[in-house]
């Protein structure tokens, strides 16, 4: 006898104690909870992602260890026409008092007129650390309602860095919020659909939902080692839902089929484990394999969507492997209780598949032109990722509907010196200090006459303590991620800074911002692209290899899922780079994509293209070695497998459409992605690539090795009604 592989023992030892292996998963996502909310999230700050010399900029601002804190403003404007400057001045009067009062404050300065008098602003400074602002804002923001409630006939307002990231963390709460209450009854419903009986239909939800849990638990510890990021939250939750409620499915689906072959519980377990548990297995290396090139950017925002994505997907599959085993033979046949009368009729009809041997026909009996077809269709679809454009989150970018950002906007339009601005930073000897303060006044004077520079009256010039360090706040008319913000930086680098600062012997000067962090991100994210690429390439080709133990199959799925993930791009540029379909979607278009947006997408279609394509091709390879020919393994495999890659597929995309409505365009444009690659990936190259594809190929599929006749096969016999043939019958062993 063969020894069984490791998910057929784990497998057998949960099925024959289910109460142990369900005791032990509880305590485990129950410890993972309270060890994360215990050791609380270290978010990462801008130090953290620091890159190139915008990067550089920052580390010499922090080395001048200014007394910086958070700056915060109450804006005053009318409510319509001109401004009532009596009424303004008293509502600035009246903030300023009741602000001064408050211990999260420092300072309050005096008011400040706009130029034109439209606006009236009162500069607050904040106590305590910057990084730690947004948490206590919300006392400011409640006593400027106040100032607003007692002076109605103008519009009293707060803006500033934290109160914008507290309105953003609002957001995002109540986006995830909504996100969990439409996600869960929306895939109870398709798993509903998907098994005709409810207890089947909430294991995988309950599973995915405690996978979901106890990740955010290990995201949070191990985040004290990799910073976290706002998004990673969001992206446990998408990526757990999808996967867990995926793998859950494949095994729950097998094992019914073979209990309704008449295996008993635990030998249904046991197959199911050896087929669909190993095909989980196989594709959760794959998207931990793929996320891990991510950290290959030498990113913070990469680092930790990967981190939360590869404990998530861990979690998932450790699930599937341990403690559903052990509910499916605790519940036994139970399972499929309480049965929904037409659902349980359909998706329990006996006899073979109708539909799929008919879509699959085109393939099966044309497969040159079906492959030549389809691929130009796929390429047609992701021809305008050709012009693609990248382009770093700035607050222009966020959400209108949010109030904070209508106050910024009115803000930057009374004072345009509060929008984006170049820091120079520079770094000399105490000595020099006057020289290096002589030179970026000149580098100021000299771009008041350039319309990419905002004018000013006085430059904004700040010099550390000991005088090593001093730092140039310069306005510019242009936003980030435009052309003419990138002129403008450019101009500074090239030409104004070296020859201002350039002159200060001994100096170390760089350039930093907005619009540098932007331009420098990018271009990391340029430099760094192929090398991730190719490691994802690379390490996924060498895991369908190893476990298929053929080159060609492997290569087909990186050419597979090279098109998925291809077309994605292609209608991610079309959608969101094009102001058509704003309407649809409610975002503003920038014109361009979230910088980090394409590669993590490619990172994570290529380990979700695995789910299918596993799954699929071990279908096809069991049928294969059960004695079939290739185009007749291709149409069993493929059409037996059908009805649970449709539900997971159908599955995945409502999921992913779900993140398409919620409000920051990062999770607009990664839900669109996904949604588009997963149901191109479902419906297009396993409709139609891949069953043409591999019948061209025939036996030349499992090159350099061959399909050899397994009699100790875990399958049951094979009938395939589906192609026509007589049924192939394999004996099992024992």
């Amino acid at each position: 006898m063969r020894r069984q592989p490791a998910t057929v023992r784990v497998a057998r030892w949960s099925a024959t104690h289910p109460w142990r292996a369900i005791g032990m998963w509880v305590v485990f996502v129950a410890v993972c909870f309270a060890a994360g909310g215990w050791a609380g999230t270290n978010e990462a700050t801008g130090a953290d992602m620091a890159i190139g010399e915008s990067g550089r900029a920052a580390t010499i601002v922090a080395e001048g260890d200014f007394a910086e804190h958070a700056k915060e403003n109450v804006l005053i404007t009318a409510r319509s026409g001109s401004l009532d400057q009596a009424a303004a001045r008293a509502a600035a009067d009246e903030a300023a008092r009741r602000l001064s009062g408050l211990a999260e404050v420092e300072a309050v300065g005096d008011p400040v007129p706009s130029r034109d008098g439209s606006a009236l602003l009162v500069p607050v400074t904040m106590a305590g650390e910057p990084d730690a602002a947004s948490d206590h804002v919300g006392t400011l923001v409640d006593e400027t309602a106040a100032v607003q409630r007692d002076h109605p006939d103008v519009r009293v307002e707060q803006v500033g860095g934290a109160s914008i990231d507290k309105g953003i963390n609002d957001q995002v709460a109540d986006d995830l919020l909504k996100a969990e209450l439409i996600s869960v009854p929306v895939t109870l419903l398709i798993m509903l659909i998907a098994f005709g009986a409810i207890i089947a239909a909430g294991v995988p939800v309950l599973l995915a939902m405690s996978a979901v849990g106890a990740a955010f638990g290990l995201a949070g510890l191990v985040s004290h080692f990799v910073p976290a990021v706002e998004s990673a939250s969001s992206m446990i939750v998408l990526m757990g839902m999808a996967v867990g409620v995926d793998y859950s499915l494949f095994y729950l689906k097998r094992e019914r089929e073979e209990r309704q072959k008449g295996a008993s519980h635990t030998r249904a377990v046991e197959i199911a484990a050896a087929t669909s548990g190993h095909s989980v297995v196989v594709s959760g290396v794959a998207v931990i394999v793929s996320m891990a090139g991510l950290y290959l950017t030498n990113d913070a925002v990469f680092a930790s969507l990967a981190t939360g994505s590869v404990i998530v997907v861990a979690v998932a599959v450790l699930g599937s492997l341990t403690v559903l085993p052990a509910l499916l033979a605790k519940l036994g046949r139970r399972v499929d209780r309480p049965r929904v009368p037409l659902l349980w009729r359909l998706t329990n009809r006996t006899g073979p598949p109708r539909v799929w041997p008919k879509l699959l026909r085109p393939a099966l009996r044309f497969p040159l032109v079906t492959l030549l077809l389809s691929v130009a269709a796929l390429g047609a679809l992701a021809l305008p990722a050709l012009d693609m454009k990248l382009k770093s989150t700035s607050e222009s970018d966020l959400p209108r509907g949010m109030p904070v950002m209508q106050t910024y906007d009115r803000l930057t339009t009374a004072f345009p010196s509060e929008g984006t601005n170049h820091v120079i930073a520079v770094k000399a000897a105490p000595a020099q200090a006057d020289e290096v303060r002589a030179a970026l006044t000149a580098l100021s004077g000299r771009t008041q006459d350039d319309p990419l520079f905002t004018r000013v009256d006085a430059p904004a010039i700040t010099v550390s303590a000991d005088g090593r360090v001093t730092t140039l706040d310069l306005p510019t008319t242009a936003e980030v991620g435009t052309d003419d913000g990138a002129r403008s930086l450019d101009a500074l680098r090239t030409t104004l800074v070296p020859a201002t600062i350039g002159a200060v012997g001994g100096a170390e000067y760089a350039v930093g911002g907005g619009i540098a962090e932007n331009e420098d991100y990018t271009g990391n994210l340029a430099d760094r692209m192929p090398v991730v690429i190719g490691f994802v390439l690379l390490l996924t080709f060498l895991v369908m290899a190893v476990t298929f133990r053929s080159l060609v199959v492997a290569l087909t799925a990186l050419l597979l899922n090279s098109l998925s993930a291809a077309a994605a791009f292609g209608t991610l540029t079309l959608v969101f780079q094009h102001t058509w379909a704003e309407g649809v979607l409610d975002f503003r278009s920038n014109g361009a994509l979230v910088a980090w947006i394409p590669l993590f997408l490619f990172a994570v279609l290529f380990g979700l293209s695995m789910d299918y394509h596993v799954f699929v091709v071990s279908r096809i390879r069991e049928a294969a070695r059960a004695g079939m020919s290739t185009r007749d393994a291709v149409a069993h495999g493929i059409s037996r497998s059908a009805g649970v890659v449709t539900s997971a597929a159908v599955l995945m995309v409502s999921v992913f459409a779900i993140f398409a409505t919620l409000s920051l365009n990062e999770m607009k444009q990664m839900g669109v992605g996904l949604a588009v690659a997963v149901f191109v990936d479902a419906m297009i190259i396993r409709v139609l690539v891949l069953p043409s594809i591999m019948t061209l190929l025939g036996r030349a599929n499992w090159w350099p090795g061959r399909i050899q006749r397994d009699t100790g096969s875990p399958i049951s016999p094979i009938d395939d009604h589906s192609t026509g043939q007589q049924p192939t019958v394999v004996m099992q062993r024992g």
